[in-house]
């Protein structure tokens, strides 16, 4: 689940401890997105909650995610609001549980990353008060063109939605509150022309971008997918051309990123590269505690746990089976990803991707030749970068161009 908003940085902690919390503030959206993974697809358990977080559940939540944090005592942890689309609850809750938040977290040494995660229609001074008050970190969820936002994200109305999110992140780019944008969401529309999506997405002077696959199974497979294809990693790796050649840093993508760093020997910190899954939990409207929200996408209660904020700490939930399944690494995938080239690379894809009915996660992920394809491609011009690099004497100082795989290696010793 980590996108725009997401990714809370640093080492794994141990088995058990989270360092990603989803709050589901809201459970309603105004946007009908024809493949949401909460509204549109197997699970439909949002009908059951309440449509907004009570006080009482806001500092219970809180409580209990500052209680887990003090036994474990990760570096940083990452608190992220959402929904539905979570601002449908209005500035004044938004500002109660980051209180409720801030106040749990009194005495505490880990970093409290506090983000949401919006649509970004309805972005407004009332908010952006808030957001800098508390601190908040904002990601919004952008998906490239006008005309491709609108066709993917339109209001229960039909309208289309891209002028008012446009309107949302000029507030948020503004001088005030510019310190507060965290970056872009946006899902890969094979539709879309990739060069145009991801070019569209820099008007908007994003600090990092996030491309993501549509939500798919072997039983419901992505559109455009089928025997012999990769329609996803082709379209992925023409953006990582455009990207890698810019002669300058335009943007992180943390898709790209990330890979590019576990080509040049580095371990991935998200869930998307490398063979350690999600860390992530989710906390719905009325308390209930389950798993990686994009399991919605597998089957009905696929992220079920039987916990609560009221019954159950995080270190009781973090014994339940599925959890267990993200942290086992390699060793939990199927025969014909570990016998792969790659899988230190892939780890397999996300975990909802590899669902099939009649065998569960026991398969690769049905992006498989997507991954395959995108990574193979990265790993070639990566490793052509590197020739160009070392059968030359192209640097900075004659003037020539810039090689990208010496940006890379530049930023990749920074960040250590």
């Amino acid at each position: 689940m980590r996108g725009a908003a997401a990714g809370a940085q640093g080492g794994r902690q141990p088995p058990g401890a989270f360092t990603q919390f989803i709050v589901k503030l809201y459970s309603r959206c105004n946007f009908s997105c024809p493949d949401c993974y909460v509204y549109e697809l197997r699970d439909q358990g949002w009908i059951e909650q309440p449509l907004v977080m009570a006080p009482a559940v806001m500092d219970r939540t809180a409580r209990r995610i500052a209680d887990h944090v003090r036994r474990h005592r990760p570096p940083e942890v990452q608190v992220m609001l959402h929904g539905g689309e979570p601002l449908l609850a209005g500035p004044e809750r938004i500002d109660r549980l980051a209180a409720a938040l801030q106040s749990a977290w009194e005495g505490l040494d880990t970093r409290l990353d506090l983000a949401v995660q919006t649509n970004g229609a309805l972005i407004d001074p009332r908010f952006l008060d808030v957001f800098e008050r508390r601190g908040i970190q904002v990601g919004v969820s952008l998906d490239g063109t006008a005309e491709t936002h609108d066709r993917r994200r339109p209001y229960r109305s039909g309208k289309g939605t891209y002028t008012d999110v446009a309107r949302g992140l000029a507030l948020l780019r503004g001088e005030r509150y510019r310190k507060l944008y965290r970056g872009l969401l946006c899902v890969v529309d094979l539709e879309a022309d990739p060069v145009a999506t991801y070019e569209a997405l820099l008007e908007f002077d994003p600090p990092a971008v996030d491309l993501l696959l549509p939500h798919a199974t072997w039983e419901f497979p992505p559109p455009g997918a089928g025997p012999g294809l990769a329609p996803y990693g082709t379209w992925l790796s023409a953006v990582f051309d455009r990207w890698f050649d810019a002669p300058v840093r335009e943007v992180p993508v943390r898709l790209f990123d990330a890979l590019v760093d576990v080509q040049l020997g580095g371990a991935s910190a998200g869930e998307t590269w490398g063979p350690l899954g999600s860390d992530s939990v989710v906390v719905q409207s009325d308390g209930t505690i389950e798993q990686n929200d994009v399991l919605r996408s597998a089957y009905d209660k696929a992220v079920h746990t039987g916990g609560h904020v009221y019954t159950h700490d995080f270190d009781q939930v973090a014994g339940h089976p599925g959890f267990a399944a993200e942290r086992v690494g390699i060793d939990g995938l199927c025969a014909q990803c570990r016998g792969c080239p790659v899988v230190q690379v892939c780890g397999g894809g996300l975990r909802a991707h590899r669902y099939e009915p009649r065998n569960g996660f026991d398969n690769p992920s049905c992006y498989c030749a997507d991954l395959r394809t995108l990574i193979d491609h990265v790993g070639q011009r990566v490793a052509e970068s590197i020739r160009t690099l070392a059968d030359t004497d192209h640097n900075e100082a004659t003037g020539r161009p810039f090689l990208p795989i010496m940006r890379m290696s530049a930023e990749r010793k920074s960040r250590r």
